[in-house]
């Protein structure tokens, strides 16, 4: 006995051939709302940049001194001077050729300067992901199957220590007790190869990673219990089927579903906040790249960043979705939107 499906936009049907058909469908449909709505974003961020107090060539200049020529070939240059729609548009005729622009402030290809921080972003997601979900199913299934005892009681405790902690409040006591008292773990770089990479992005992942786990932890947990109070559960224990076969084979494959809901909001605000990671341990990611380009009004930069996280967001959603078809095959992306 299994339990249905959630709703989620997507409709249990059956056959092999007409499953397949079906999601290719649903993702060129999905892939298709998708332009509109990067659209809509990109033009409302630039709208917001446009309209906030300062001006773009001041911060490029500084303190330096100019003389009105120097002034007018600047704004010139990154059409400054034309209206909103007028430089939205020129943007956007440079992004459908591939090409996000040139940063105001670093004077270089704003593809090249997101491409040299990206590997630093990427790598600390990837790491901070891989504890979230896999030690936060793990635990919370654990605390679940040992409900009520001292272990269930410390996993709980631990959840609520970490939810209510943000993650630059952890990287920073982080920072401080494993790498200034301790000398465990490097204070600052981002490391280079891979293993040295792991290494010193191990604390700012930990601390990324101790705010959001908590959310898969308790919900692992609610589920796993649901599903352990099941029929079917009761069945295959009165048919002498093993713990740990119940565990992993029925019950964790059916608690999965809302965890895996779950899983792309939380993956989403794990690259939200490495912004604020990066920062408090002096990493050199997008985040980074981020902040400064918003301090300084560098428009092409933020765009680029913008766009760049806003198809990120819409592909982990689409994942999530695909991704309910390998946890229960009954799941079919037929009559979408049905």
């Amino acid at each position: 006995m299994h339990r249905a499906a959630p709703s989620t936009g997507l409709t249990a049907i059956s056959g092999g051939a007409n499953g397949g058909s079906s999601l290719v469908v649903f993702i060129t449909r999905r892939l298709a709302v998708t332009i509109p709505l990067l659209l809509i974003i990109s033009f409302g961020v630039f709208a917001l940049i446009h309209i906030a107090p300062g001006d773009p060539v001041s911060s490029l200049l500084g303190a330096r001194a100019s003389d009105p020529a120097t002034l007018a070939a600047i704004r010139a240059r990154y059409h400054l001077d034309d209206s909103l729609l007028v430089q939205y548009g020129t943007w956007l005729s440079q992004v459908i050729r591939g090409d996000l622009g040139v940063s105001i402030l670093g004077n270089r290809s704003v593809t090249s300067t997101i491409a040299d921080r990206l590997g630093v972003t990427i790598f600390l997601s990837l790491m901070s992901t891989t504890l979230v979900l896999g030690l936060g199913i793990l635990l919370g299934a654990l605390a679940a199957f040992r409900r009520g005892t001292g272990l269930d009681r410390t996993v709980v405790m631990f959840s609520v220590f970490g939810i209510s902690s943000p993650a630059f409040v952890t990287g920073i006591f982080f920072l401080y007790v494993f790498g200034v008292l301790l000398h465990w773990f490097p204070t600052f770089g981002a490391g280079t190869g891979f293993l040295d990479r792991a290494w010193h992005l191990a604390l700012p992942a930990l601390a990324l990673a101790a705010s959001t786990m908590a959310i898969v932890v308790k919900i692992t947990r609610a589920a796993v219990i649901e599903e352990l109070a099941r029929d079917y559960v009761t069945f295959a224990r009165a048919r002498g089927v093993s713990s740990r076969r119940i565990l992993l084979a029925y019950v964790l494959r059916n608690s999965l579903i809302p965890v895996i809901t779950a899983a792309g909001l939380i993956v989403i605000g794990i690259l939200a906040g490495a912004i604020y990671v990066e920062v408090t341990f002096s990493l050199p990611g997008l985040g980074a790249l981020m902040i400064d380009a918003v301090q300084k009004r560098d428009i092409p930069t933020i765009q680029g960043i913008t766009l760049l996280f806003s198809a990120f967001v819409v592909l982990v959603n689409l994942a999530v979705d695909v991704i309910y078809t390998l946890i229960d095959p009954r799941i079919r992306f037929g009559r979408v939107g049905s």
